[in-house]
Order: structure tokens, then C-alpha cells, then sequence
């Protein structure tokens, strides 16, 4: 297991869900849609990120997410670390539209620099433990707050975050149960991490 393929989202209306992601974001293959009824409910323990060059496109994203029927958590604006803002697709999946650039160089171009899923993690040692043993490598790591995975073989990108601190970062109240409506594809066998998300060699 080296290298993530695809995300496969668990949604209740597989074309509305469709839809709204060919409108909000123009995803393709990376993105997947499955019909499900699992219960879930409050913060399913991930976010997605959709990492770009500049402000305007973060802009475009947020505003074209919105006008799809997304619900703005956080919105759009500088911080310290760059520009971004968060919303909430329609059928629950948390994204977060971030640029590292304060300031813009061109138009917008929609560009979709990197897809990066954060997992909310209980325990980080074990959780980087686990997935280190399955042959992901470190990029960077931050004691129990954050670690990222060397993601450069991957269409999508890997990061463990605490459960607390992802909840507050997307600008929801940390709690949740039941499905986190998310399957994972990547490597040549099926599992299930220390924090319940499902891993399959095609997510499909």
C-alpha cells in the first residue's frame, strides 16, 4: 500500500451527489460516488482538501460549491498560513479550499493543484504506527497534532490530523457515530485503520 487512487463517497442520491461535484469542483476519476443508507450523524472524522495556487481559485471554488448547494462553514479568507475557506457538500462530505499564496498571480484557472483526505485519529502514534507498517512514508510530522505522507506517487494525498482539532479546523462540533461514508482505494487489499476507515483495492 503505497498510494491512494480514489475516494469513494457514500451518498444517499448518487446523481444529485454526482451533480453537485461536477459543478462545484469539475471531479472526475479521483471521486467516486456509491449509494448508501448507513447511519450516520455530526462529524464523520475526515475532510477532503482541494489544494490550489492562488486566492482566485480557492474564490471560484467556494463560490461555484455554494451556488451547487454547498453550506458554508468557514468562509474564504487570509490566515496565517495562506487563503481558504470550508464547506459542506449535500450529501455531508466535509472540503476544505486552500491556497498557501495570499495574493493572486493570474485568473482563476480552476486548477486542482493537489486532493488531500485528512483523517481525524484518536490515537496518532498508533494510527502512524499502522499505516507506516503498511509502507506509507512520512513527510512531515507534528508530535500528536498533525502527520503528513509522502504523497508523491499518489493522485491523492494522505494526512492524519486529531479528531478534535480536524473537527475545529472544518468548523464543526467534534462528535459523530455511526458510517464515515468513505471507502478509501488504494493497495491490494482490504482493511480497516484504528479509526474505522474502510481501505479497498478498488473503491468502486
Amino acid at each position: 500500500m503505497t498510494s491512494i487512487d480514489c475516494l469513494t463517497l457514500e451518498v444517499a442520491d448518487p446523481t444529485a451527489a454526482e451533480r453537485f461535484y461536477t459543478d462545484a469542483f469539475g471531479l472526475g476519476k479521483q471521486v467516486r460516488l456509491r449509494a448508501s443508507e448507513e447511519p450516520t450523524s455530526g462529524f464523520r472524522g475526515f475532510t477532503v482538501s482541494l489544494v490550489v495556487s492562488q486566492p482566485s481559485i480557492v474564490d471560484g471554488f467556494f463560490g461555484a460549491a455554494l451556488a451547487a448547494g454547498a453550506t458554508e462553514l468557514k468562509p474564504a479568507k487570509k490566515s496565517l498560513w495562506g487563503y481558504g475557506g470550508v464547506v459542506q457538500a449535500p450529501d455531508g462530505t466535509i472540503w476544505q479550499l486552500a491556497s498557501s499564496s495570499k495574493k493572486d498571480t493570474g485568473p482563476d484557472s480552476r486548477h486542482i493543484d493537489e486532493i488531500v483526505v485528512l483523517l481525524g485519529v484518536s490515537d496518532m502514534a498508533a494510527t502512524k504506527r499502522f499505516y507506516v507498517d503498511r509502507g506509507l512514508k512520512v513527510a512531515k510530522s507534528f508530535g500528536s497534532k498533525y502527520v503528513e505522507f509522502d504523497g508523491s506517487s499518489s493522485p491523492i494525498k494522505l494526512s492524519l490530523y486529531g479528531r478534535r482539532g480536524l473537527a475545529k479546523v472544518a468548523g464543526v462540533p467534534p462528535e459523530g457515530s455511526g458510517s464515515h461514508r468513505l471507502t478509501i482505494g488504494g493497495g491490494t487489499e482490504t482493511f480497516t485503520d484504528p479509526d474505522g476507515f474502510l481501505w479497498a483495492p478498488e473503491a468502486a
